[in-house]
Protein backbone atom coordinates (compact mmCIF):
# COMPACT_ATOMS: atom_id res chain seq x y z
CA UNK A 1 0.00 0.00 0.00
CA UNK A 2 1.30 3.26 -1.09
CA UNK A 3 1.15 6.13 1.41
CA UNK A 4 -1.57 8.83 1.30
CA UNK A 5 -0.01 11.92 0.16
CA UNK A 6 -1.20 15.49 1.27
CA UNK A 7 -3.33 17.37 -1.11
CA UNK A 8 -1.66 19.93 -3.18
CA UNK A 9 -3.05 23.66 -3.65
CA UNK A 10 -0.83 24.75 -4.78
CA UNK A 11 -0.77 26.56 -4.68
CA UNK A 12 -2.44 26.48 -4.75
CA UNK A 13 -2.64 25.33 -3.40
CA UNK A 14 -2.74 27.08 -0.52
CA UNK A 15 -3.81 25.40 -2.73
CA UNK A 16 -4.42 25.33 0.55
CA UNK A 17 -2.69 27.94 0.89
CA UNK A 18 -4.01 26.36 -1.10
CA UNK A 19 -4.56 29.73 1.09
CA UNK A 20 -3.14 33.59 8.16
CA UNK A 21 -4.01 37.03 6.17
CA UNK A 22 -4.31 40.55 5.61
CA UNK A 23 -7.98 41.11 4.69
CA UNK A 24 -8.87 40.29 1.05
CA UNK A 25 -10.52 43.11 0.26
CA UNK A 26 -7.32 45.63 1.29
CA UNK A 27 -4.38 43.28 0.92
CA UNK A 28 -3.05 44.51 -2.89
CA UNK A 29 -4.27 48.17 -2.39
CA UNK A 30 -5.01 50.83 -0.56
CA UNK A 31 -2.51 54.01 1.16
CA UNK A 32 -1.08 51.29 3.55
CA UNK A 33 -0.47 48.49 1.32
CA UNK A 34 2.77 47.40 0.74
CA UNK A 35 2.48 48.50 -3.62
CA UNK A 36 1.76 51.97 -1.92
CA UNK A 37 5.65 51.66 -0.27
CA UNK A 38 7.16 50.32 -3.10
CA UNK A 39 7.03 46.57 -1.96
CA UNK A 40 5.46 43.95 -3.70
CA UNK A 41 1.80 43.73 -2.40
CA UNK A 42 1.32 40.53 -0.49
CA UNK A 43 -1.78 38.25 0.18
CA UNK A 44 -1.63 36.06 2.97
CA UNK A 45 -4.41 32.90 3.38
CA UNK A 46 -4.95 29.24 5.40
CA UNK A 47 -6.16 26.49 2.67
CA UNK A 48 -8.13 23.46 4.67
CA UNK A 49 -8.20 20.69 2.77
CA UNK A 50 -12.02 20.07 1.95
CA UNK A 51 -11.93 17.16 -0.68
CA UNK A 52 -9.55 14.56 -2.31
CA UNK A 53 -9.73 12.26 -4.69
CA UNK A 54 -7.17 10.60 -6.30
CA UNK A 55 -6.79 8.42 -9.61
CA UNK A 56 -4.24 6.44 -9.60
CA UNK A 57 -2.68 4.58 -13.02
CA UNK A 58 -2.20 1.21 -10.93
CA UNK A 59 -5.23 1.05 -8.46
CA UNK A 60 -3.96 -0.95 -5.31
CA UNK A 61 -0.41 -0.66 -6.74
CA UNK A 62 2.23 1.62 -6.32
CA UNK A 63 2.88 4.87 -7.34
CA UNK A 64 3.42 5.30 -10.68
CA UNK A 65 4.12 8.08 -13.12
CA UNK A 66 0.61 9.61 -14.37
CA UNK A 67 -1.14 9.53 -11.09
CA UNK A 68 -3.55 12.45 -10.80
CA UNK A 69 -4.90 14.01 -7.72
CA UNK A 70 -8.19 16.65 -7.89
CA UNK A 71 -8.34 19.12 -4.69
CA UNK A 72 -10.58 21.39 -3.16
CA UNK A 73 -10.15 23.80 -0.10
CA UNK A 74 -11.48 26.31 1.77
CA UNK A 75 -10.23 29.82 1.80
CA UNK A 76 -9.47 31.31 5.17
CA UNK A 77 -8.54 35.02 6.58
CA UNK A 78 -6.69 35.83 9.42
CA UNK A 79 -9.77 35.94 11.53
CA UNK A 80 -11.00 32.47 10.29
CA UNK A 81 -13.33 34.12 7.95
CA UNK A 82 -13.91 31.96 4.52
CA UNK A 83 -13.17 33.98 2.31
CA UNK A 84 -13.21 31.60 -1.15
CA UNK A 85 -12.33 28.18 -2.41
CA UNK A 86 -9.65 26.61 -4.08
CA UNK A 87 -9.43 23.68 -6.95
CA UNK A 88 -6.99 21.67 -8.45
CA UNK A 89 -5.13 18.94 -10.01
CA UNK A 90 -1.54 17.48 -10.06
CA UNK A 91 -0.13 15.11 -11.70
CA UNK A 92 2.73 12.62 -10.46
CA UNK A 93 5.18 13.26 -12.67
CA UNK A 94 8.02 11.25 -11.12
CA UNK A 95 7.47 8.48 -9.00
CA UNK A 96 9.82 6.87 -6.23
CA UNK A 97 13.22 6.01 -7.50
CA UNK A 98 16.08 4.94 -6.15
CA UNK A 99 18.09 7.03 -3.58
CA UNK A 100 14.77 9.38 -4.03
CA UNK A 101 11.65 8.01 -2.36
CA UNK A 102 9.87 11.60 -2.57
CA UNK A 103 8.52 11.77 -5.97
CA UNK A 104 7.60 14.88 -7.75
CA UNK A 105 3.94 16.39 -8.94
CA UNK A 106 3.06 19.46 -10.88
CA UNK A 107 0.10 21.04 -10.27
CA UNK A 108 -2.21 23.45 -11.45
CA UNK A 109 -4.76 25.63 -9.20
CA UNK A 110 -7.14 28.26 -9.13
CA UNK A 111 -7.99 29.91 -6.05
CA UNK A 112 -11.49 31.78 -6.29
CA UNK A 113 -11.84 34.85 -3.95
CA UNK A 114 -14.93 37.41 -3.97
CA UNK A 115 -12.82 39.89 -5.97
CA UNK A 116 -11.66 37.74 -8.63
CA UNK A 117 -9.25 34.70 -9.35
CA UNK A 118 -6.02 33.69 -8.72
CA UNK A 119 -3.87 30.48 -10.84
CA UNK A 120 -0.74 29.17 -10.21
CA UNK A 121 0.88 26.28 -11.25
CA UNK A 122 4.40 24.63 -10.77
CA UNK A 123 6.34 21.49 -9.14
CA UNK A 124 6.40 20.37 -6.02
CA UNK A 125 8.57 17.59 -4.57
CA UNK A 126 8.52 14.71 -1.39
CA UNK A 127 4.81 14.08 -2.05
CA UNK A 128 5.19 10.22 -1.54
CA UNK A 129 7.09 11.09 1.88
CA UNK A 130 5.06 10.30 5.09
CA UNK A 131 3.95 13.49 7.11
CA UNK A 132 2.89 17.13 5.32
CA UNK A 133 5.08 17.87 2.23
CA UNK A 134 8.02 20.36 2.17
CA UNK A 135 7.46 24.45 1.41
CA UNK A 136 7.27 25.02 -1.72
CA UNK A 137 6.99 28.09 -4.24
CA UNK A 138 5.13 28.23 -7.41
CA UNK A 139 4.19 30.54 -9.89
CA UNK A 140 1.05 33.07 -10.24
CA UNK A 141 0.26 32.64 -14.06
CA UNK A 142 -2.31 35.14 -14.34
CA UNK A 143 -6.12 35.73 -12.63
CA UNK A 144 -9.67 37.52 -13.64
CA UNK A 145 -11.39 40.50 -11.84
CA UNK A 146 -9.15 42.35 -9.36
CA UNK A 147 -6.29 39.86 -10.21
CA UNK A 148 -6.44 40.07 -13.91
CA UNK A 149 -3.17 40.17 -15.39
CA UNK A 150 -1.69 38.51 -11.45
CA UNK A 151 2.20 37.36 -11.77
CA UNK A 152 4.23 37.01 -8.77
CA UNK A 153 4.61 33.89 -6.98
CA UNK A 154 2.64 31.96 -4.07
CA UNK A 155 4.96 30.44 -1.12
CA UNK A 156 2.98 27.49 0.58
CA UNK A 157 4.04 25.83 4.01
CA UNK A 158 1.74 22.99 4.82
CA UNK A 159 0.82 21.48 8.57
CA UNK A 160 -1.54 19.07 9.29
CA UNK A 161 -4.35 20.31 12.38
CA UNK A 162 -6.35 18.28 14.43
CA UNK A 163 -5.43 15.50 11.51
CA UNK A 164 -6.62 18.46 8.87
CA UNK A 165 -4.14 19.47 5.79
CA UNK A 166 -3.80 23.33 6.28
CA UNK A 167 -2.03 25.37 3.60
CA UNK A 168 -0.61 28.61 4.73
CA UNK A 169 -0.08 30.83 1.61
CA UNK A 170 2.16 33.61 1.07
CA UNK A 171 0.98 35.56 -2.57
CA UNK A 172 3.14 38.37 -3.50
CA UNK A 173 2.41 39.88 -6.42
CA UNK A 174 5.08 41.16 -8.81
Amino acid sequence: MRPVRAACLGTATALAALLACAPVTSAATGAGSAQAKGRAPVLTLTAELAQRTPFPVNPGGPAAQGDRVVVRSILKDEGGNVVGESGGTCVLTRAAVEGDPGGAEECIVTYALPDGQITAQGMYFGTLNPGPPPSFDNAITGGTGRYAKARGTVHSDTTIVDGKVVRHLTFTFA
